[in-house]
């Protein structure tokens, strides 16, 4: 008893060829993450109009690309414009959906609510200091770790 294709090689061979010449549609290649990811952090008005179209497609075919694009752009809102009084809100709007990546960001920022609100709202900022703790950094990895504190503290205190 015989098992299988009982047809020649030719016969094979000339549907592979049919299939393999035969024009095939086109079809667009979806979007890098990385590129959606840069769509959605960009302002919108500095967002290109066919990246605007495209996000647009995308947001469109993916729930939780919509509802990532909403929270991302309220939370922007938020900071640019200090309003950390909506924390709050935001938080219990991103809990409401299905973003398991959003709500470990929400857990993390309810572990130190008020200096994040505090953070969103008041005009201060540790700026200056980073600057200088950045500086030092730098200058420590210059030497390699090829001196110790005291050439590092004088190299810190000249070059105030």
């Amino acid at each position: 008893m015989l098992l299988g294709y009982k047809g020649s090689y030719q016969r094979v061979r000339a549907y592979l060829h049919d299939k393999r010449t035969s024009p095939r549609p086109v079809t667009a290649r979806p979007p890098s993450p990385r590129v959606v990811a840069g769509w959605i952090l960009r302002h919108p008005d500095t967002l290109a109009e066919f990246g605007q179209l495209q996000l647009k497609a995308v947001r469109t075919r993916c729930p939780e690309l919509d509802a990532l694009t909403r929270h991302v752009r309220s939370f922007a809102v938020m900071l640019t414009e200090r309003q950390g009084e909506r924390l709050p809100d935001w938080l219990d709007a991103v809990r409401q959906d299905d973003l398991p990546s959003l709500h470990t960001l929400a857990a993390g920022i309810d572990r130190d609510r008020d200096a994040v609100i505090a953070g969103l709202t008041l005009p201060w900022n540790s700026g200056v200091v980073e600057g200088h703790v950045n500086r030092i950094k730098m200058l420590k990895r210059q030497m390699f770790g090829r001196a110790g504190f005291d050439l590092l503290r004088k190299r810190v205190l000249l070059s105030c």
